[in-house]
């Protein structure tokens, strides 16, 4: 019965929290959270204007809920899907350029990582231009001298 339950609540995401669920799945891309990463969406959400009604508390809601599905075979695909049909396309630009602040976060990016942004591109199914100037754009604002 558990299962059902983050069936129906995936079902009923917000596009709010479809945008933390892509931050999420970015963060977990090569293992547990880090305090970088989880800082870099708490910072995200409390300074975006497209989390203008969205409490920070509420991360580790669609946390706990992004968890419980990919504990499920077919997870990963569901929450694509799920991301796919709850964005329009320009709030899935948003959750491209959320998750690449993500990744940026911790200063590097595993292959892990680079993997997942090339998985969720085509989940989101992004013009490939179009997510390489989002990437370049988030390397170019984490450069350090």
């Amino acid at each position: 019965m558990p299962q059902r339950a983050a069936e129906t609540h995936v079902a009923t995401f917000t596009a709010q929290e479809a945008l933390v669920c892509a931050m999420v799945l970015m963060s977990i891309a090569d293992g547990p959270m880090s305090d970088s990463e989880l800082a870099m969406m708490s910072r995200m959400v409390q300074e975006l204007p497209v989390f203008a009604d969205f409490h920070s508390s509420d991360i580790e809601t669609v946390t706990d809920t992004v968890a419980s599905l990919l504990g499920r075979t077919d997870g990963l695909d569901r929450a694509m899907t799920m991301l796919r049909d709850t964005l329009p396309m320009r709030l899935r630009e948003t959750a491209y350029l959320l998750a690449c602040e993500v990744c940026a976060a911790d200063g590097d990016a595993t292959q892990e990582e680079l993997r997942f942004l090339q998985d969720l591109r085509i989940g989101l199914d992004m013009d490939r231009l179009i997510a390489g100037a989002i990437e370049r754009a988030a390397k170019a604002r984490f450069q350090v001298i």
